[in-house]
This record gives structure tokens, C-alpha cells and sequence, in this order.
């Protein structure tokens, strides 16, 4: 059974998604990027809020792929105390040595989302890297939030080998990337432990608008 990420950037929408019943409650600031970073004080008082009755993920921000910058961002943010530090892997930059760099924080127990962007031909094959670093899951999403949705940008073929390559490799799936309700049934066929969202939860499907709770409602109950 999948469950529902969605994602927020204030404490009154930490909330609403906390009493619609959504599984995890992602922080991130959607005006500022794909995977636009909250200041680490915000994420601070969100987790602090939540009090641990959902986990509670966090971006690092649009980062390039530099080792250094990385590390320094990821440790800053698992500092919040988020069940979960998301990292974006974008085009450039050296992302090998930047996955590898972060295998001693996996050890010590931060656990790390690599989010994989569709529309950027990633291979199938950086699971295993991730995986060898170990991350705890593996998310496929879009950079080009004006680009369609995940089930426009990727076939049906490639979606079903992601879920089924991430799990082979026991870490936890998402798919997500500007994802509407009509995605859901035919993302949900694929299992994927998560469906992530934004767009879709927001006034005028505006992902930098603020969250329309009914939108929240509906997209809990097609998950669910």
C-alpha cells in the first residue's frame, strides 16, 4: 500500500496536512527552486510542532553537485532533527563523489532521500550507487515544473523499472514530480511506497500558492 508525502513550507500547513492524515510532511520552499530549501529555523519549528506523529522530511535546497556544499547543507539540515534529509541530484557537478561523500552520514545514521529528476534521463543504474552509499530511499521527480507531469515525461516501462530497481536494492520509493489526480491510479498500479505532493494540493494547482485543504482531502482519500 503507498502512502501520501506532501509538501509544505509554514507551520500552518504542516498542520492541515498533519489533520488530513497524510504519512509524511515534506518541507520545502516552492518559490525558490525544484527543491527549494526552508531557512533551518522554519524546519526547526515545524519538527518541534509535529512532535514526532508523522515523519517530517526536508530539501537541502537546488544545490549543485559540489561534495563540499553538499555535506555541509545535509549535516545542517539533519540538525533539525527531520526524520529525513532530501537531496536533489541536478545535471552537473561531479554527483558520484558527491553520493560517495555522504556515506559516513548515512553510517551515522542520517537518512537520505536522492531525488532523481525524469525529465533528466536518469540512469538506472545511480540506484546502485545510491544504494551503496547508504541512502535510505530513492524519489523520481521533474525539474521542469512547467513540463508536464512525471507520467508525461517518463513511460509507463521506465516508472515500473525505477520502483522495482529501488526496492531491489531495500531502500524506500517515491514518485512525485508535478503530479495531478489523474496520475494516481496508474502510479499507484506500480506500487511505489510514495506518491509526493505539491501542485496538485494547492489554490489554482499553484505550487507556490498556499494549500487548499479540500485539494489535500481529495488527493488523501484517492491515495489512501
Amino acid at each position: 500500500m503507498s502512502g501520501m508525502l506532501a509538501s509544505v513550507e509554514n507551520l500552518d500547513e504542516a498542520l492541515l496536512v498533519l489533520e488530513a492524515g497524510v504519512d509524511i510532511i515534506d518541507l520545502k520552499s516552492p518559490s525558490n527552486g525544484a527543491l527549494g530549501a526552508l531557512p533551518v529555523e522554519t524546519v526547526s519549528r515545524i519538527v518541534q510542532a509535529v512532535g514526532g506523529r508523522r515523519p517530517v522530511s526536508a530539501t537541502i535546497g537546488d544545490l549543485p553537485m559540489e561534495p563540499q556544499w553538499v555535506r555541509q547543507a545535509v549535516e545542517s539540515m539533519a540538525g533539525t532533527g527531520v526524520d529525513y534529509v532530501k537531496i536533489g541530484l541536478f545535471p552537473g557537478g561531479d554527483w558520484q563523489q558527491t553520493v560517495s561523500g555522504l556515506s559516513p552520514l548515512a553510517v551515522r545514521g542520517i537518512r537520505l532521500v536522492a531525488v532523481l529528476f525524469g525529465d533528466q534521463n536518469p540512469g538506472l543504474g545511480q540506484i546502485a550507487e545510491l544504494a551503496k552509499a547508504g541512502f535510505s530511499a530513492a524519489m523520481l521527480d521533474t525539474l521542469d515544473k512547467q513540463g508536464g507531469s512525471l507520467t508525461h515525461v517518463c513511460t509507463q516501462d521506465f516508472l515500473r523499472d525505477f520502483v522495482a530497481e529501488v526496492g531491489a536494492y531495500g531502500m524506500v520509493c517515491g514518485l512525485a514530480g508535478s503530479l495531478r489526480q489523474a496520475d494516481v491510479t496508474q502510479l499507484l498500479n506500480l506500487r511505489p511506497d510514495y506518491l509526493g505532493f505539491r501542485g496538485a494540493l494547492c489554490l489554482r494547482h499553484d505550487r507556490t500558492a498556499g494549500l487548499d485543504a479540500n485539494a489535500v482531502r481529495i488527493i488523501r482519500r484517492l491515495v489512501a
